[in-house]
């Protein structure tokens, strides 16, 4: 299968009977929660799990998605949620690419992008990133050639 981008973090998905919707497709919102648990199997694939987050009062919060939805998921369907980490400005704000790919054809679901802000998790403010995460993130970072200017 071949990815919009190099070196992707790959999560297997299947479509459950409990995540379709009226439309007999898997529902938009479901999407997100696959982009979520990719992001979150990353960063723990990086050494910044929960845990980690927790023993540094840091923790990379949503500020933004830009999702376009590409074509419907129905149940049953083997698919993979590819994730990069595009670009960290490694003090408070880092981008990560999503694309989801049907396995049985190739054909790609859904691409998004999603903004995240560094914050405090005692306070729920805006603090800079640990070295932690800027060593962790940026090792996982898209070269500066491979990114492009949109999603």
């Amino acid at each position: 299968m071949r990815w919009d981008y190099p070196n992707p973090f790959i999560l297997p998905i299947c479509a459950s009977a409990a995540e379709i919707d009226e439309f007999d497709h898997v529902n938009n919102a479901v999407y997100v929660q696959w982009m979520e648990e990719c992001a979150w199997q990353h960063s723990i694939e990086l050494g910044l799990g929960f845990a980690e987050y927790q023993a540094l009062d840091r923790g990379m919060a949503i500020l933004r998605h830009e999702i376009d939805y590409l074509a419907s998921a129905y149940e049953g369907e083997q698919m993979e949620m590819a994730t990069w980490v595009a670009y960290s400005d490694q003090r408070l704000k880092m981008d990560r690419y999503f694309q989801l790919r049907r396995v049985a054809d190739g054909q790609t679901l859904l691409r998004a992008k999603t903004t995240f802000v560094c914050i405090e998790l005692s306070s729920g403010r805006p603090k800079r990133m640990p070295p932690a995460f800027v060593q962790g993130y940026g090792a996982a970072m898209l070269p500066e050639h491979a990114r492009p200017t949109t999603v």
